[in-house]
């Protein structure tokens, strides 16, 4: 990705070096994925209504060293967790849970390879994402998997930059062509059946289409299409030269506080809140033949039916349909160069979260967000 500092040379060399160890092999022979984190400036928790969200990459996220096994045997190893992943690329994977109640933390099957790390997850829900689209494949990989220092699990979309080097490692050393918005439904894959988690394809998506700069704006609802488009700040437009760097920065701002949305069942009852406001909403205005997406709904029938919610339920769908506002003002704001605007449309939206989705840190990311508008409006 142009411009990216991120992985430095060293990181490269050390990579090299362990793979090289545990495969016995040239450490010139080894291969990498990089795979991004993201930000999500507008549009967070919209993106499973099909709502329309922005993203960026950042210069941190997952590097994957690895080189294709002589056989089918995957071996894997971690810069983050102990113990090491083993299984056959030939193994026929099941979903890890079974699905019951919408609002419950999925089940785990209760068997289990004895060789599988908890960490083993998303690269056996690689292969299988890859097997039902009806890929075959003989050769596993022998591989090193790390993030960025500190970043794991911190809101950065940690685990679906860890599919997506999954995905792409199997399929380099398998030969394999697929498309990036092919991938982007392969990690929903991996997320959606494999892992039981409900979420949408904003973080696949951003780590997939996106372009180091640039602010991706994408229509959720257009799952088949992928529509999307990447929106350049203005510095870059009309062949002026000037860098992004010397306009503003990107201020990352961990909480210290990290979650695995798999094992929270918070996540997974939040959507289904805001599909049963969809469900009423449409119901209400005669259209209950539509999927229950806040997406179906015309922000019109919102307004005309939104005192039939109750409380909870109605929160969750004033930060849909704000939210969706939200983010197209910021694209407006972002395009023109506005970041005085855009600071404010992004403490909003963050409030918002707070108050109306019920999701972030309370009061300690609250205060940041105040603090991360207050500085786009002084650099603005």
């Amino acid at each position: 990705m142009d411009g990216m500092s991120w992985p430095s040379q060293s990181e490269l060399d050390g990579m090299r070096e362990k793979v090289a160890q545990m495969s016995g092999g040239d450490a010139k022979e080894v291969r990498f994925v990089v795979s991004p984190y993201r930000i999500c400036p507008l549009g967070a928790h919209i993106d499973h209504q099909g709502g329309t969200v922005s993203a960026m990459t950042i210069n941190k996220g997952i590097l994957l060293g690895f080189v294709p096994s002589d056989d089918s045997q995957v071996v894997l190893s971690s810069g983050q967790f102990q113990g090491e992943v083993k299984f056959r690329i030939d193994e026929i994977q099941l979903p890890k849970f079974n699905n019951g109640s919408n609002n419950t933390i999925p089940v785990m099957n209760s068997s289990k390879s004895e060789e599988e790390c908890n960490w083993g997850s998303y690269a056996r829900g690689a292969l299988y994402a890859l097997q039902k689209r009806g890929n075959f494949l003989r050769k596993g990989i022998i591989g090193f998997i790390c993030g960025s220092d500190g970043l794991d699990s911190s809101g950065l979309s940690s685990s679906a930059a860890v599919g997506i080097a999954y995905l792409m490692a199997f399929e380099n050393a398998n030969n394999l062509v697929i498309s990036p918005t092919e991938n982007i439904e392969y990690d929903r894959l991996i997320e959606n059946e494999y892992l039981g988690l409900r979420n949408g394809i904003l973080d696949q998506s951003a780590i997939l289409l996106s372009s180091y700069g640039c602010l991706t704006c994408m229509n959720c609802k257009s799952v088949q299409t992928k529509e999307y488009q990447l929106i350049h700040p203005p510095n870059l437009l009309d062949g002026q030269k000037i860098s992004m760097k010397s306009s503003y920065k990107i201020l990352l701002a961990p909480s210290g506080l990290k979650q695995a949305l798999t094992t929270n069942p918070g996540y997974n009852r939040r959507v289904t809140e805001c599909q049963e406001a969809a469900r009423i909403l449409l119901q209400a205005s005669g259209k209950e033949g539509l999927e229950p997406l806040l997406s179906n709904v015309q922000p019109e029938i919102y307004e005309a039916y939104k005192s039939k919610l109750e409380p909870s339920l109605a929160k969750r769908a004033e930060h849909y349909f704000s939210e969706n506002k939200r983010v197209m003002k910021g694209v407006e704001a972002w395009a023109s160069g506005s970041l005085k605007d855009f600071g404010k449309l992004i403490s909003e939206s963050g409030l918002s979260s707070i108050k109306n989705y019920e999701s972030g840190v309370g009061t300690l990311y609250q205060s940041f967000i105040e603090l991360l508008g207050r500085i786009l409006e002084l650099i603005g």
